[in-house]
């Protein structure tokens, strides 16, 4: 499979009678147009992010293999009352993979100077032999950057470098952070030593306490620890953060969080408020690690608000004068900043096979697994 012909791209289908199906298509490889440039897809990650498309809300342990070994498939069920909530989505088969990065091969009218550069691209459908793009989409590699790189040069490090500027456009001196062991919370660590921005970070184990600390991290409490919630006010007293992004999503986290910095606040009162303090605190959620409900205890005062945060609607919020500065620094810092490390490499067919996406279906800490489309194909 080469450019001229076909190649493979991976597809998720949901359909209507609530069967989730993962196959690989075969499909024809386009030619570029004028500012298109078609890329060879060399390495793409698998982020949080594309797992909710990739597998929506099946039940993965129905997961089981069928196809053959040319046109493998993967079938799960789809419990019936997540239907309802997906239904724009029912009965499509669907490309998944927000980000990846590879070779240009073809360039169409303008887009020449790009033939032959190793480039990263944001736009879907990456999980593919070749992506048709449009060559304001892509960014070349700094020179003696590999694919494997380049491949997640912006979900992970832009979401991170968001939420430092969104702290700063809000008016928040600093900030807390959940799930903060993650790829993406250890980037945000090395970002803000960098930038001397306070971070408190929320992380679930002691053995992700000890990981952050051992990378510089200053201030880390562990939820699973009795004296939690002392430990989170003691850090907000230290380091004055208002505002927090919480990757869980469900459960008592972010009420919790928008409680201690009301207590923390609170240490320093001069006077009694009975509408608590007048410091505005702020929890965005932008995951979904607990799909239940958010839950609020109301101790946080009035001045205070839970939103969601999504990197794709703030980087439209901010321009794309000020979105583009993001991307040059990632550019600049992409092997000391913005590193990232994966678990794994894997193929397009390993992708579909039952234990592979038991393994990075785990969304476990610090792991994170990388496609290389062409795997096995050359």
């Amino acid at each position: 499979m080469n450019a001229g012909n076909q190649g493979l791209q991976l597809r998720s289908r949901i359909s209507a009678a609530g069967e989730l199906e993962l196959s690989l298509a075969r499909v024809d490889v386009p030619e570029p147009g004028a500012g298109d440039v078609l890329v060879r897809v060399d390495a793409s990650p698998i982020n949080p992010s594309d797992l909710g498309l990739l597998l929506g809300p099946a039940d993965m342990s129905t997961a089981r293999a069928g196809g053959t070994a040319d046109n493998p498939t993967l079938t799960a069920t789809v419990p019936q009352h997540f239907l309802k909530g997906i239904a724009a989505r029912l009965d499509q088969s669907m490309p998944v993979g927000n980000e990846g990065a590879g070779v240009v091969i073809k360039a169409g009218a303008g887009a020449e100077k790009l033939l032959g550069k190793t480039v990263t691209m944001l736009g879907g459908a990456m999980y593919a032999q070749y992506r048709l793009i449009k060559a304001a989409d892509c960014m070349v590699l700094p020179d003696g950057a590999t694919a494997a790189d380049g491949a997640s040069c912006f979900v992970n490090p832009l979401t991170a470098l968001g939420m430092t500027e969104t702290m700063r456009r809000e008016g928040h001196k600093a900030l807390v952070h959940t799930a903060a062991a993650s790829n993406l919370g250890q980037m945000l660590n090395r970002i803000c030593q960098k930038d001397g921005i306070a971070l408190v970070n929320i992380v679930r184990s002691a053995a992700q306490a000890k990981l952050l600390r051992d990378i510089g991290a200053v201030h880390v409490v562990d939820s699973s620890a009795a004296t939690f919630v002392d430990d989170l006010t003691e850090a907000l007293v230290q380091t004055g953060a208002t505002i927090a992004f919480d990757a869980i999503g469900g459960g008592k986290l972010a009420g919790q969080i928008l409680n201690a910095m009301e207590a923390a606040a609170n240490r320093t009162a001069t006077s009694y408020n009975r509408y608590g303090s007048t410091t505005h605190k702020q929890v965005y959620v932008y995951g979904s690690l607990d799909t239940r409900a958010v839950e609020i205890e109301r101790r946080a005062g009035m001045a205070w608000g839970v939103g969601g945060w999504l990197l794709t609607y703030f980087l439209i919020k901010i321009g794309p004068e000020a979105a583009q500065k993001l991307r040059e620094r990632v550019m600049a810092e992409l092997k000391t900043t913005f590193a990232s490390r994966y678990t794994a490499e894997i193929s397009l067919f390993e992708a579909l096979k039952p234990e592979v996406i038991a393994a990075y279906n785990k969304r476990a800490t610090g792991e994170k697994y990388l496609i290389i489309p062409s795997r096995g194909l050359r």
